[in-house]
């Protein structure tokens, strides 16, 4: 029988999927299993590295039954998994306690103070990333200075997928994307030393294992792991990039001459664009945002990324469903998600501003600011409810462009993938704020695809990321959206107010800050 299967394992925050492709990229088949992580004292945000492993494991083992011959049809397994926090395991490759995860919060202060200080500068010139409490480098120096036994027994820090990995293969190894962008020189994509020496865990070097780039090189599947899986021993195993890069793979971010961008719009908005060369890449004042490699010579991902995307939405909705409450009216989200987005694209445009910052964390893309919060500017009697959350789609279109413009000239098409990207008035919206085409990207597993397009390149069906992407991706991408030519006019009027506004905030911002602690 042909060995014909791809599988993309993807570990997310909230579920852990396995998915079948074909070598074309056509899905046949999925199996998924809900994730777990546990909060606890001030700010911290733990995963049992044991229970990941079990669920990512069992995935595969109900994608047999999901996928006929699935064993005897496969050809090679991808891993990818969410991205930043720090996994540690001892010399025999056990786990030191569970995985602070990339919502951990507990070394905010440190980064803070290191985002303060006079060597931050030179930090982000070298990464291409802005620092912040999420990443394992500050994690580290956290548990150094307040865990130290922990480090003492720790053999290799690891991410998520790449535990996965090891448990899989038995190899210590991280990819490309996640480690230049948290220890390294995103320009010769290695370990820069100096990354270290600067936050003060230059003394742990030995726990970052080898950089190996799945699009060149695989490792196969262990015994023990075969017997575990129910997948044949020896079969290729692909280290994926990071989530957010091969979800940017699957959903279509690869274009020859770097004129494409893709934005996805789930719970947190992330926008990014392909650079051609290391001297393209675009540094921003704020030294915010990511920089990553793609698969390939020479090609970057750069990445701003929104703390908040639908969760906007989703608490407007949910106060227009305590509102139906209150007048005795039961009704539910679905509903009036359905119906309120056919009231947006009626309702006058531009009728108030809106900054998205809804969550607590506050912004971090173009800006980083803690005590950011969303605000409403503009409103009058003549504001209605439709009204008002089109200014919240709005104001995610005005965060978009704010996210694209400080990484370049704005990409002539954006492809949109995420849940909000079944709203046609949403994708409408952004055409006319972004003044470019956009696409929605149909295909909804776009990280499990991105990692088993990774795994397609390292097995030789394609020479190229440009090649597997004609095949997989051109075919999953939804008719051009064009920008209205005078809803582009007037949000370009629009822009920079927004951008006016939020600058002039920072104070604002603080004093509400204070205001909440002395009062909490």
């Amino acid at each position: 029988m042909t060995r014909d299967l791809i599988i993309g394992l993807d570990a997310g925050t909230s579920v852990i999927k396995s998915v079948a492709f074909t070598r074309d990229g056509t899905q046949v088949g999925m199996a998924s299993r809900p994730n777990s992580y546990t909060r606890f004292g001030r700010g911290c945000v733990e995963q049992d590295m044991l229970r990941t492993w079990e669920d990512a494991r069992q995935t595969l083992c109900d994608l047999a039954a999901v996928v006929p011959d699935l064993v005897e049809r496969v050809a090679g397994l991808a891993v990818t998994g969410q991205g930043d926090g720090c996994w540690l395991i001892d010399a025999d490759g056990e786990p030191i306690g569970d995985g602070l995860i990339w919502l951990d919060s507990r070394a905010a202060e440190m980064a803070a103070r290191f985002v303060a200080g006079p060597d931050h500068a030179v930090h982000y010139a070298t990464t291409g990333t802005g620092l912040n409490a999420c990443q394992q480098s500050i994690q580290l120096a956290w548990l150094q200075q307040h865990q130290p036994e922990r480090l003492e027994r720790a053999a290799t820090a690891l991410h998520c997928k790449d535990w996965l990995y090891f448990k899989l293969t038995g190899v210590r190894a991280v990819d490309p994307s996640e480690a230049v962008f948290t220890y390294g020189d995103f320009r010769s994509r290695s370990y820069a030393p100096s990354i270290g020496e600067r936050l003060g865990i230059a003394r742990h070097a030995g726990l970052l294992p080898e950089i190996v780039d799945g699009a060149e090189t695989y490792h196969r599947l262990t015994a023990a792991a075969a017997a575990a899986t129910g997948l044949p021993s020896g079969l290729p195993v692909v280290l994926g990039y990071v989530d957010v890069v091969c979800s940017a793979i699957g959903g279509g971010l690869h274009d020859v001459g770097g004129e494409v961008g893709c934005s996805i719009l789930g719970s947190t908005g992330m926008h990014m664009r392909m650079s051609v060369g290391a001297d393209a890449v675009a540094l921003n004042p704020a030294c915010s945002g990511y920089t990553m490699p793609l698969p390939g010579p020479d090609l970057y991902a750069q990445i701003q990324s929104n703390m908040a995307g639908t969760v906007n939405i989703d608490w407007a909705i949910e106060m227009a469903r305590q509102a139906c409450a209150m007048a005795g009216i039961d009704t539910s989200r679905q509903a009036l998600l359905a119906g309120v987005d056919a009231h947006v694209a009626a309702a006058l445009p531009g009728s108030a501003l809106y900054h998205p910052y809804i969550l607590q964390a506050g912004e971090r893309g173009p800006f980083m600011n803690a005590d950011a919060r969303a605000q409403f500017i503009g409103l009058s009697t003549n504001t209605t409810f439709a009204g008002l959350v089109r200014a919240i789609y709005e104001g995610l279109g005005l965060a978009a462009r704010d996210c694209y413009s400080v990484m370049g000239k704005i990409p002539r098409e954006i492809r949109v993938t995420g849940g909000a990207a079944r709203s046609s008035s949403l994708l409408q919206i952004f055409a006319d704020i972004l003044g470019a085409s956009v696409r929605r990207v149909m295909r909804e597993e776009t990280g499990a695809a991105g990692a088993a397009m990774i795994g397609a390149i390292s097995l030789g069906h394609y020479a190229s990321l440009a090649a597997c992407a004609d095949q997989w991706v051109m075919p999953t991408l939804g008719p051009s959206i064009e920008p209205d030519p005078g809803r582009r006019g007037l949000y370009d009027k629009l822009f920079p107010i927004y951008r006016s506004v939020r600058e002039a905030m920072p104070p604002v911002w603080a004093a509400l800050a204070d205001a909440r602690e002395a009062n909490p």
